[in-house]
């Protein structure tokens, strides 16, 4: 699935925008049709967990986002993507009862 990256306030690496594709490209397990989608990464000036990772997915009629905060980036698109994951099981459910 194509992912557009957006780092604010400092400049991503590779290493963790590959990680990331890799965690969100998981969720077409659950969902495949996927369309696309924008990954946002904040770097915060105030405390601990000053990492953001905000994700928007687009899926056929409806958008899906999911927004965290954590120490490090990977924990927080570990986070964001398993809401992604919960958001994507009770879309299908909709779908299945919809067409039920």
């Amino acid at each position: 699935m194509k992912l557009n990256f957006q780092s604010i306030h400092f400049d991503a690496d590779r290493k963790l925008l590959n990680f990331i594709q890799r965690k969100v490209d998981k969720l077409e397990t659950f969902y495949d049709r996927l369309v696309d989608g924008e990954v946002f990464l904040r770097l915060n000036n105030e405390g601990i967990e000053n990492k953001t990772v905000e994700i928007r997915l687009n899926v056929p009629g409806q958008q899906l986002f999911a927004k965290e905060q954590a120490r490090s980036f990977e924990a927080a698109a570990d986070q964001a993507t398993e809401a992604l994951r919960n958001q994507l099981r009770k879309f299908k459910t909709r779908i299945k009862a919809g067409r039920a």
